[in-house]
């Protein structure tokens, strides 16, 4: 049979209670004593048994993740981030995937399944402002992206603006003057799309460049596929230029592709950047310039939110919390490149 807490107190020659505070890390605990405990714990291959803990202190000890698309890398490595964040908190992760859709991202927040968890880090990707008080649950939220601003919830994001921004001035700084854009969605203000463009439209303007819609690619998901589509019609228009921006990492990977495929160099006829700075940006041909909009920061940033809301530290206003971000140059957007 398994070894319980009794059999571990005596074998330690100690109380119930000591064992006790020495399994839960209670820090008042002489040296000698905790040591008896723990190799007795050792000897017997005791096992808290956690289904009781939870009982009495009201926590599962989880916390779950929902993210639109993990086939995506950004999410797939934001999970990742996440995963390891939580650990460090003593925290496991439940991840729910809901595919963009609204309708499952507002079933999501009122599933019975959250009663297993603590509590929950959630982007959105098919709700919108409209859908603001969905947040309004009854258990701990932390809310990621850019769909939703001004809830009622904490809110931990990126500085989309002034990311694409940054991006867009390291382009017009190396010399180019024409850049194209891949990822725009049609009519979007609100959502990574329609802050990206607008960061990128503001640097064109304060350059005293014009705003050319033909140089537009317009996309929905943003997957290396879609980039790639959206990169062979551009080029089919006849369209000149001689940068593209690609709005996430994924669709400026597909681009670049299309641009050799037609016998463009990259970076000496066209440089290329992309946002994200996913792992295989560093590893592309040429390696990718992208901007790191804070991924890791994000991710340990809503864990440790999340977890004073669990344990009752938070304040009880909101937060709107932004990561900082940084261009990261790489082959494809060489300064020195023309």
């Amino acid at each position: 049979m398994a070894a319980t807490l009794h059999d571990v107190a005596r074998l330690a020659g100690v109380s119930i209670k000591t064992v006790s505070n020495v399994i839960n890390d209670y820090p008042h605990i002489r040296p000698a004593t905790r040591e008896k405990v723990e190799r007795a714990v050792a000897e017997l291959g005791y096992t808290p048994n956690l289904t009781a803990r939870n009982l009495r202190s009201g926590k599962t000890g989880a916390i779950a993740l929902a993210v639109p698309d993990l086939a995506l890398p950004y999410f797939a490595e934001l999970a990742a981030n996440v995963i390891a964040a939580a650990e460090s908190a003593g925290l496991v992760v439940l991840i729910e995937q809901t595919g963009s859709d609204r309708q499952r991202e507002l079933e999501l927040l009122r599933s019975p399944r959250l009663k297993l968890t603590d509590g929950l880090i959630f982007s959105p990707l098919g709700m919108g402002q409209e859908d603001a008080e969905a947040l309004r649950v009854p258990y701990p939220l932390v809310v990621l992206g850019e769909r939703i601003f001004d809830g009622p919830a904490d809110h931990v994001t990126m500085r989309n603006i002034e990311a694409a921004r940054a991006a867009t001035e390291f382009l017009l700084a190396s010399g180019r003057r024409r850049i194209a854009v891949i990822g725009a969605h049609e009519g979007e203000v609100i959502g990574s799309a329609g802050l990206r463009l607008r960061g990128y439209r503001e640097a064109l303007e304060a350059a005293g460049i014009p705003f050319d819609e033909s140089l537009l690619g317009y996309t929905t998901l943003w997957h290396r596929s879609n980039g790639a589509r959206a990169m062979r019609e551009l080029l089919v228009t006849g369209a000149q230029f001689d940068a593209v921006f690609g709005l996430n990492d994924t669709l400026a990977l597909g681009a670049m592709r299309v641009l050799q495929e037609a016998g463009l160099r990259v970076p000496a006829d066209v440089a290329v950047m992309g946002f994200d700075d996913i792992d295989d940006a560093e590893y592309s041909i040429p390696s990718l310039t992208t901007v790191d909009p804070g991924r890791g920061w994000i991710a340990r940033t809503a864990v440790e939110t999340l977890r004073a809301r669990i344990d009752g530290e938070a304040p009880e206003v909101v937060s709107l919390q932004l990561a900082d971000f940084r261009v990261i140059e790489r082959e494809s957007a060489l300064a020195a490149a023309r």
